[in-house]
């Protein structure tokens, strides 16, 4: 630890770091706020994406109950051949938004597969895309927490460690300034004082000649 000057420079040094850190402190303080709220927002889509991707579940369940058969291959019936995703500047934080998603259906025999395929086509269609979707939601989530811990971090450091710190060191220095003055002040006093005594004996000299 770099031990602190005790003089009139590094006083005013030291005011002028506590100045800056007071002024950025109710910054970070806002933006740490306002990360709380987004990161809010940020879990309850994915929450609500969560809900909706089971949902669809339920909704093939009910009307796709012979997906059970173990005879039919369905595997491959879908490629994914593009996701294209965009950014937004939120709060200083770039953040992905998804732009597009480019999904094919695999050729098929309709004759090799029953009439009922054509319809969990579609429904795969969209369970592709809700899972995109929350794949895209859960990784902005994770952004926006990673920076309300670095932004907390931040708050912590200068409210708990450098203003207090600052704050001390402003006080030692003018606590050992004050005593250099006064101890200045006495010496100043005792000088002055021998001064006299010395001038007096010299006088109390002169009169017995």
């Amino acid at each position: 630890m770099t031990k602190i000057a005790l003089n009139k420079s590094s006083l005013n040094e030291q005011k002028k770091q506590l100045k800056t850190f007071n002024r950025y402190l109710p910054a970070l303080e806002l933006k740490r706020e306002q990360l709380m709220l987004e990161l809010k927002k940020a879990r309850a889509q994915v929450e609500e994406k969560k809900r909706q991707i089971d949902k669809m579940k339920e909704f093939v369940a009910e009307q796709l109950p012979m997906l059970a058969a173990e005879t039919i291959n369905l595997d491959d019936l879908l490629k994914i051949n593009n996701v294209e995703y965009d950014v937004e500047n939120r709060l200083g934080l770039k953040l992905p938004t998804l732009k597009s998603i480019d999904v094919s259906i695999v050729e098929y025999s309709f004759l090799a597969k029953p009439h009922w395929v054509d319809n969990l086509v579609k429904r795969l269609q969209q369970m592709v895309q809700l899972l995109v979707e929350l794949q895209l939601l859960e990784h902005r989530a994770e952004l926006l927490a990673d920076s309300l811990r670095t932004t907390t971090q931040r708050v912590n450091l200068f409210s708990n460690v450098l203003i207090p710190k600052t704050g001390e060191n402003i006080k030692k220095i003018r606590l050992f300034l004050d005593d250099q003055e006064r101890a200045a002040v006495v010496r100043s006093k005792i000088s002055k004082a021998k001064a006299q005594a010395k001038n007096a004996q010299a006088s109390a000299g002169r009169a017995a000649l």
